[in-house]
């Protein structure tokens, strides 16, 4: 079957449907079928972990790192060798991607030094991917010098209204990664019921002129405390929608993520998740594989449950 990307008329009015209308029960099947089309049973679990717990000088309102949410009691920053030592904390053979995650303000020549003491200890093929703040021409050539093959950075919804980051920036640094031939990777979020259809799919749409190989949608987690934990979150159905809707609106090469995924949202042909270490700002505790983050092995059986696998 041949899938045409959905239109942004397609998008709002799928975005407006009830989540658990016929209509979207349909759009979800079809969205399935595209994934497997496109990805056949192939699935993939993604490792990341956190760097530094730092109040952050984004100060993003929904992020337990920002400087007026700032939510842990202790404060540090992973040195190289630390940050190298996470790979002894999972199991590499069971991960395609491996993200290394910091706040803004972490210094690049130390993500620089990670890159290239990671590179040197994981297989050729596994590919490196930095999650890190607004880079330069010259930085995101550093970083695939580095060791590094890709880099996920997004323009947030209400970027510059809920965060201190400026949506030129963020664009530039996209621009500037992708032309140094790093791969993106990109993600609808924070997803919180007070963004509109028309919030969303301007997003959505961004998404399908950059054109990622791996797509996401995440829906925000509250942090008591935070200016916005107030909206509460978006429900399983809600998620799964805008899953489905973006997979059909971007339809990425390589892979389709949910985060934080539900059993009820890889229904929409999600073949790729997060296993979670360390410090995490959708998270109050400093190593979230103790809370909120998925394990491989968990990650793992929610893929094997819908029929995707790593060959």
């Amino acid at each position: 079957m041949s899938y045409r990307k959905l239109s942004e008329e397609q998008i709002i009015d799928y975005l407006n449907k009830d989540s658990c209308s016929p209509e979207i029960e349909n759009l979800i099947e079809l969205s399935a079928g595209r994934s497997r089309e496109a990805f056949g049973s192939r699935g993939y679990v993604f490792a990341q972990w956190g760097l530094n717990c730092e109040p952050c000088s984004l100060d993003c309102d929904f992020c337990s790192l920002g400087e007026k949410n700032f939510s842990f009691d202790s404060k540090f920053s992973l040195t190289v060798e630390e940050a190298v030592e996470g790979l002894n904390r999972t199991d590499i053979s069971m991960v395609s991607d491996i993200f290394m995650m910091c706040t803004a303000d972490y210094p690049l020549d130390r993500i620089y030094a990670i890159g290239r003491e990671v590179r040197k200890r994981i297989p050729r093929e596994t590919r490196l991917v930095a999650n890190i703040g607004d880079f330069d021409r010259d930085q995101a050539r550093a970083l695939k010098e580095s060791g590094y093959t890709g880099f996920y950075h997004i323009v947030r919804l209400r970027e510059g209204q809920d965060t201190k980051g400026d949506p030129a920036v963020r664009e530039e640094t996209i621009r500037f990664g992708m032309e140094e031939g790093l791969e993106l990777y990109y993600c609808i979020e924070p997803i919180g019921p007070e963004h509109s259809s028309q919030e969303i799919a301007r997003e959505i749409l961004r998404a399908q002129e950059l054109q990622p190989k791996v797509m996401a949608v995440m829906r925000r987690i509250c942090i008591p405390g935070t200016s916005l934990y107030k909206h509460g979150e978006i429900d399983d159905a809600d998620l799964t929608k805008i899953a489905a809707v973006t997979n059909l609106a971007v339809l990425p090469e390589r892979a389709m993520n949910v985060h934080e995924p539900c059993l009820d949202s890889m229904r929409a042909g999600i073949n790729q998740l997060y296993a979670e270490l360390g410090i995490n700002p959708r998270d109050t505790c400093e190593n979230t594989e103790e809370n909120r983050g998925f394990s491989v092995t968990g990650a793992w059986n929610y893929l094997e449950e819908n029929g995707y696998s790593k060959s």
